[in-house]
């Protein structure tokens, strides 16, 4: 039966008969019959007026578990709907609205609830799962119900609850670990630490102030100066790193600038960006995200803290490329000064000035530029001092940043 049709097919048929019973009745000059099609035409809007009298929502609710979830990963959903209804109601049916960006068995059977009389209402509960299939803001939603009237001739099918939204964030690859020498990666591959009167030799002794604690005197620092000299516990810096995302649309797609999803290599782009940057915080660097204008795109992330860098991934669900400026520039000129890792995501770099043979790659401790790209020219880059490596469209990111960080230049994009 058609969605807009209100009858079963149980309904139709009894529709039917009541036509043809009334029909016949008339001409025929049966008043029994007449009595029969009244009868049926009776039953169906008995059977009408109780589905419009029996049920009433009170509240839809959505639940998903984890909130945001990654592409490819799932994602448990639980809808709770609270009944209000006079009379017990039949089993029906129901469906969630599923976006393009998601996708998951969302429908079974809508159970069958009784009187709410004496009560708030009738809870029942939905489960069902989803998996995100494009990254992006998604709308979940409007909960789909399809009931029908206790002798089947009937159905209602009515829309409840408002959308829910769902963050579908870009997939977040596991990256081998960075070289494994002081030397492959400048030597600052430390955390942040605080010691605190532990006797080692980062802490230093300075002048006695008003307010420090006596517990705290350092008596041979105080015997070698003869004055007063407390114990000074010295901060280590946080290493830090650069990754430079490169969202300028003229070298992407067009559609890379209208929504997300829309363009494979920028999307490849964006879970390389995220990856890397998880990297180097698992690693334990403060790492700030820029664009290649310089603009920061995310407030920096601190080094250990993974889940804050499972956040910035969260925040670049919606990300999408950029106009371009006044400069053809890939590497702002803000990451000249990092001495630390500057990691480059970008699909096509030729035009940038900053990648001409003795530019700024020579002061980082780790050079490496992923190009998101089939065919990428990679010689300007290399001669550059560059750590290079490229990887397809939906391709294998963990290839490509293994090979860059080994040195590698081949093409891994396979």
């Amino acid at each position: 039966m058609r969605r807009w049709w209100p009858l079963t097919l149980r309904g139709s048929g009894a529709a039917v008969l009541a036509g043809a019973s009334l029909v016949i009745a008339q001409r025929a000059g049966i008043p029994e019959l007449m009595y029969f099609g009244v009868l049926m035409a009776a039953l169906l809007a008995t059977a009408a007026l109780t589905l419009v009298i029996a049920r009433r929502t009170d509240r839809v609710t959505r639940t998903v578990s984890p909130d945001v979830t990654d592409v490819g990963a799932r994602a448990q959903v639980v809808v709770r709907v609270g009944l209000q209804t006079a009379l017990p109601t039949a089993p029906g049916r129901w469906a969630d609205a599923l976006p393009a960006g998601l996708s998951g068995h969302a429908s079974g059977v809508f159970p069958a609830t009784s009187s709410s009389l004496g009560r708030d209402t009738v809870p029942v509960e939905l489960r069902y799962e989803v998996v995100g299939h494009e990254r992006g803001v998604h709308a979940l939603g409007p909960l789909e119900v399809v009931t029908t009237d206790p002798f089947g001739l009937v159905r209602r099918r009515v829309a409840l609850g408002r959308p829910t939204p769902v963050t579908v964030a870009p997939a977040i690859v596991d990256l081998p670990p960075l070289p494994p020498t002081g030397g492959e990666a400048g030597g600052t591959r430390q955390s942040a630490a605080l010691q605190l009167g532990q006797g080692l030799d980062n802490l230093v002794a300075r002048p006695y102030a008003p307010g420090d604690s006596m517990r705290r005197i350092h008596w041979r620092a105080t015997a070698h100066r003869d004055t007063l000299m407390v114990r000074q516990e010295e901060q280590e810096s946080s290493p830090a790193a650069t990754v430079v995302f490169d969202r300028a649309v003229s070298r992407w797609s067009p559609a890379a600038a209208e929504a997300a999803g829309r363009d494979l290599a920028f999307e490849t782009a964006v879970s390389a960006c995220v990856s890397a940057v998880a990297r180097l915080v698992h690693e334990g660097y403060t790492v700030d995200v820029v664009d290649s204008d310089g603009e920061l795109l995310a407030d920096p992330v601190d080094g250990g803290e993974d889940a804050e860098a499972r956040a910035l991934a969260a925040s670049f669900a919606a990300i999408t490329a950029r106009t371009d400026g006044s400069t053809a520039r890939v590497i702002p000129a803000s990451a000249a000064v990092m001495m630390g890792p500057v990691v480059v995501i970008t699909a096509d770099p030729a035009r940038d000035h900053a990648l001409a043979p003795g530019a700024f790659a020579q002061r980082s401790a780790l050079p490496i530029m992923l190009m998101v790209a089939p065919h990428p020219d990679l010689e300007t880059a290399r001669a550059a001092g560059w750590r290079v490596a490229t990887v397809r469209p939906g391709g294998d990111i963990a290839t490509a940043w293994s090979e860059a960080t080994e040195r590698g230049l081949a093409n891994v994009g396979r």
